[in-house]
């Protein structure tokens, strides 16, 4: 899955005394990035770079345009620049659940506030910080990320790790972290993921619409890939749901025997009910992949109950630049997803009374 993150260093590291040595880790790895930038225009005249590689670039800028001309995204010096990395990933991503409830593990950070994982720019270092939870207490589970925003407070660039995706999935990763740019509410990180996920993808099929018209090829893969994902999150939603009941039904008697099985049932409910009628291979790791209840939360993260953020935008007629403003609206807002649900509420009872 195509997770990207927001990058979570101190941001303002003389704010804190504690955790120094990660902060000055994030601040290193950050200026390397930034002195081993070349602008886009200097990257497509390498003789380093792949026709392939070139092509992808001048889509990003393209992306880039339409998004702050078309979507009403913030304009910003973002993906002007690019970095070619000596690894796949850019950085890990820790997150972390309590054991015997589906519970994320919370990090606290200057300006974002708490979110449900921390970003290192080395795998050792994650792997580290996830060794340090007590694993009778606590589950974890580590993950390379190819793409991530600073939310503005650095000129992010285009990575060689995001020239791996597809066409359809470099342009919805670009506007997702536009986003992210645009609007982020404090202490909301799933629901800021969320909402970016669904107007990265609303905001790609709005760009193909306007470069290649409703025949475009890339629509299509892109069609497949997002009944993919509606599935999946109708699945998960329905899952995470029952695994919670689950635990509440058996507090203070799961074993890591009966979790097992339950947990190992998830994937057995995927491979019956949902693996016939998918079109893609987007989730084709699911089944293997061993699960934790931190492994779980990562789906609740970015795909949990989408049908809100679906609702609120055919409201507005599908239009992109109202369910966005709507969402500014609840930049202050201290619970947003609760906001949203309510006022989704609101728009089925009107619908019914009329």
């Amino acid at each position: 899955m195509k997770w990207p993150a927001l990058w979570l260093l101190g941001l303002a590291p003389w704010l804190t005394g504690c955790q120094l040595g990660y902060y000055m880790h994030s601040a290193y790895h950050q200026s390397k990035l930034i002195n081993d930038r070349v602008t886009i225009e200097r990257a497509l005249r390498s003789a380093d770079l792949s026709a392939e590689d070139k092509r992808k670039l001048q889509l990003v800028s393209e992306v880039k345009a339409f998004a702050e001309s078309d979507l009403g995204l913030k304009p910003s010096k973002n993906y002007t620049s690019f970095v070619k990395l000596d690894s796949p990933y850019v950085t890990y991503i820790v997150q972390a659940a309590y054991a015997h409830e589906l519970k994320p593990y919370l990090w606290k950070f200057p300006f974002v506030g708490k979110v449900p994982y921390k970003g290192y720019f080395s795998r050792d270092l994650a792997e580290a910080e996830a060794r340090g939870f007590n694993s009778d207490e606590f589950d974890t589970y580590v993950r390379g990320v190819s793409a991530y925003s600073t939310l503005g407070y650095f000129q992010d660039s285009v990575l060689s790790s995001m020239l791996r995706y597809e066409d359809f999935d470099l342009v919805e990763v670009i506007i997702h972290e536009t986003i992210h740019t645009t609007l982020f509410i404090k202490d909301a990180a799933e629901f800021n993921e969320r909402m970016a996920n669904f107007l990265g993808q609303e905001g790609m099929k709005l760009f193909y619409l306007k470069k290649e018209g409703p025949d475009s090829p890339n629509l299509k893969k892109a069609a497949a890939d997002a009944a993919d994902r509606k599935l999946f999150s109708a699945f998960i939603t329905a899952e995470l749901r029952a695994v919670k009941k689950w635990y509440a039904e058996n507090q203070g008697r799961v074993t890591k025997e009966s979790k097992a099985a339950r947990l190992k049932m998830i994937q057995e409910n995927f491979v019956k009910q949902l693996k016939p009628k998918l079109q893609s291979d987007s989730y084709k790791e699911f089944e293997r992949r061993p699960l934790n209840n931190a492994h779980l939360l990562a789906y609740q993260t970015y795909e949990y109950d989408m049908n809100g953020f679906e609702k609120l935008h055919h409201h507005f007629g599908d239009d992109f630049k109202k369910s966005l403003d709507y969402f500014k609206s609840l930049e202050k807002d201290p619970h947003p997803d609760q906001t949203l649900k309510d006022f989704v509420l609101r728009l089925s009872v009107s619908s019914v009374n009329h």
